[in-house]
């Protein structure tokens, strides 16, 4: 049940997500903000795509939702809460709910914060994590619709998944989250160990993600936050660091 997960740059800064199930090469494609973006990794992996996924409503993650079926016939599965404001969906799921891409199973997980009808989806036999703009390397999502107790359930539920979990967030933010984070945390070894990893990946101009959540739990100072108040004040902070 191993579910390979490759990064597909779009946009400026988003990550989309190619999903495959390696033992029956079915595929997902993860946030289609961009129709043509989406169609070049398809083609590039071997031109099949079985189904699309969608995280949350904004454009920047489902602009090319439409294009994208109507090239592959592909159905699209997206959460019920919020199907009023995505792509016509073909399958609405809640938390729960299971998601089969070939002999993978994907678990649906509620995680409001970001937006209120914000999903991740969690699972293969090597753990996968397509959280969105929930949870980020190094930090999180800004709360522009949800209220920081919401996206404090939403981070405890992610941080109680297996520790190999990949992490595979939405943006390529870990740079700039990472300067926040020092600022937040500036007596963790392990956070200026990454902070200068990122550093280097970044002069590459090599992704930072995927992550794994051991790292996130020692050094992300979202998923370190005791308790709501906590995770405000971090939050509000972040919305005016520079």
């Amino acid at each position: 049940m191993t579910l390979s997960a490759q990064a597909v740059p779009m946009l400026s800064d988003n990550y989309a997500w190619l999903l495959r199930d390696e033992a029956t090469g079915v595929t997902a494609f993860v946030d289609p903000a961009d129709a043509d973006a989406c169609a070049a990794a398809v083609e590039a992996a071997g031109g099949r795509l079985d189904m699309v996924l969608l995280t949350h409503h904004h454009g920047d993650h489902v602009a090319g939702t439409d294009a994208v079926r109507a090239r592959y016939g592909c159905p699209v599965v997206g959460a019920a809460a919020d199907a009023r404001r995505l792509p016509r969906l073909d399958r609405a799921v809640a938390e729960g709910d299971t998601v089969a891409v070939g002999d993978s199973s994907l678990r649906v997980i509620d995680t409001p914060g970001h937006t209120v009808g914000h999903i991740a989806f969690f699972g293969g036999g090597n753990h996968v994590l397509i959280c969105g703009d929930t949870l980020f390397s190094l930090g999180c999502g800004r709360l522009l619709e949800g209220s920081a107790a919401d996206m404090y359930g939403s981070l405890r539920k992610l941080a109680a998944l297996p520790g190999d979990t990949l992490v595979c967030c939405g943006h390529e933010y870990t740079e700039s989250n990472a300067r926040f984070a020092l600022h937040a945390d500036p007596d963790n070894p392990a956070l200026r160990a990454r902070a200068a990893a990122v550093g280097r990946l970044r002069e590459a101009a090599q992704p930072t993600i995927p992550s794994r959540l051991s790292d996130e739990l020692a050094e992300n100072p979202f998923l370190r936050a005791p308790d709501v108040a906590a995770l405000a004040k971090l939050r509000a902070e972040k919305d005016t660091f520079r």
